[in-house]
């Protein structure tokens, strides 16, 4: 790998880290420490609706956040942005920020992350876990069952050796109420995708 000082870095907690989507020259675990994996982020599109909105992922203040950085050369930083922009940016629900992380080697870098907006109307904040259960069942949206999303998640989280005890405990609960299901068609007709970029870096 190339010096982590040489390269600009992305911090991924969401699909990014086994979807990042462009070329890259490293790939590494890292720490955000101040920020913690949350479902935080109300869905009025892709995993529900207004009427019953289901719920993604965002990073929300507080506690700490295992993720994995990516990390391309300077002169790529900007299209890096531009995609990343394109990708998490369709309604502004996040903003984006350079904020220190620890790699697994132990170096230290900057890396650009997109933080849930908390004066977003989406933003949903850390719910009781009651509530964000509820949200996960009701929603769907034209990506499909809110449930599929959260359980898509955490499955990719355990390929990749990542564990978030708040994830887990919500699909505890989801499995002990929701059995694995065909996709739901959304309200609209369109056909649901379980392989589409779920929301949330």
């Amino acid at each position: 790998m190339a010096d982590p000082a040489d390269l600009v870095w992305a911090f991924g907690y969401g699909s990014l880290m086994w979807n990042p989507g462009f070329a890259h020259d490293a790939f590494a675990t890292a720490r955000l420490e101040g920020w913690h994996r949350a479902l935080c982020v109300y869905s009025w599109h892709y995993r529900g609706t207004h009427a019953a909105p289901g719920l993604v992922l965002g990073l929300a203040e507080g506690g700490e956040c295992t993720g994995r950085a990516i990390g391309v050369p300077r002169q790529r930083e900007a299209a890096m942005l531009a995609y990343l922009d394109e990708r998490e940016q369709t309604n502004y629900v996040y903003e984006r920020l350079r904020l220190p992380v620890t790699l697994a080697g132990g170096e230290a870098v900057d890396a650009w992350a997109y933080v849930a907006r908390t004066d977003h109307p989406q933003y949903a904040g850390d719910l009781p876990e009651d509530e964000v259960v509820r949200h996960v069942l009701q929603g769907v949206g034209v990506g499909g069952p809110c449930v599929d999303y959260v359980r898509n998640t955490v499955a990719h989280l355990r390929e990749i050796g990542i564990g978030d005890q708040r994830l887990e405990a919500i699909v505890r609960r989801l499995d002990a109420v929701a059995p694995l299901s065909p996709p739901v068609p959304p309200a609209d007709g369109s056909t649901p995708s379980r392989s589409g970029p779920p929301a949330g870096a």
